[in-house]
């Protein structure tokens, strides 16, 4: 013990020491950041061409050990988190044996048609004015039902009012520069417009009762709890529920023409 407290009593043998453990020191970090850039690991790549707005599955995607040094960009190596599920960036096709970088990869809501991929086989997208107003102060959320009433005066100047069409799903709501407006995104957005899914004849019907421009018509949004009703990935029927106003629509848009 005495002869070690010499020793280290030594300034030029606690140097010799300290420079002998930063050598050591950085000889371990260099070696293991070596194995670490050599170490082949396992990285996803496109094993068929992917054209833009697609859902990336699990058998387009194959894999492939590489090296670290090797990446060169911002590749995705962590398919299941990163690339399943996802779809290929809108102006973005990925050949065939290419790797998967961020920029190509974005999550669904990203898609600035992603409502389209929600609608049901045999409807349509009907897009439809709103403001904070009429939306109830921005309480109209995708996946909610509305129903639509129609206001109107007939030829003797009587007012009237009813429920036009029952359970219309909202698809997407969007503000004035096309923007989702419940992204998730630092922005204060307002709702400028609504885009619902319906049938084609209820389209139809619905592009009618806007393009009367007498008789003071007004198309009515009212907010449903039928999205509350149902079970998992069921949807609610859309109906045309008075035939009156139908046929007082279709009688205007036949004066109309």
């Amino acid at each position: 013990m005495k002869k070690l407290k010499q020793i280290l009593s030594n300034k030029n043998t606690v140097t010799f020491i300290g420079i002998i453990l930063i050598v050591l020191v950085l000889y371990f970090f260099y070696n293991w950041r070596v194995n670490q850039a050599t170490s082949p690991i396992r990285v996803p790549y496109a094993l068929q061409t992917i054209a833009p707005r697609t859902k990336i599955t699990s058998d387009m995607i194959g894999y492939v050990e590489i090296t670290q040094t090797a990446l060169k960009g911002n590749v995705l190596t962590n398919a299941n988190t990163q690339i399943l599920g996802m779809y290929t960036n809108v102006n973005c096709e990925i050949p065939a044996g290419s790797m998967f970088y961020a920029s190509a990869v974005i999550k669904e809501e990203e898609l600035p048609d992603a409502f389209l991929l929600n609608l049901k086989e045999g409807y349509v997208a009907y897009n439809f004015d709103v403001s904070m107003k009429t939306t109830y102060g921005n309480s109209m959320y995708p996946g909610n039902y509305v129903d639509v009433y129609f206001r109107y005066e007939d030829d003797n100047g009587q007012k009237n009012i009813g429920k036009l069409v029952e359970n219309v799903e909202i698809l997407a709501v969007k503000d004035g520069a096309g923007k989702a407006v419940f992204e998730n995104s630092s922005e204060d957005r307002s709702p400028a417009q609504i885009i619902f899914g319906v049938t084609e004849d209820i389209h139809y019907l619905l592009r009618k009762a806007e393009y009367i421009t007498t008789n003071n018509n007004n198309i009515i949004l009212v907010p449903t709890n039928a999205s509350l009703e149902l079970e998992e990935g069921e949807k609610a029927p859309i109906n045309v529920t008075s035939d009156t106003i139908k046929q007082y629509i279709e009688s205007k848009a036949a004066t109309a023409q």
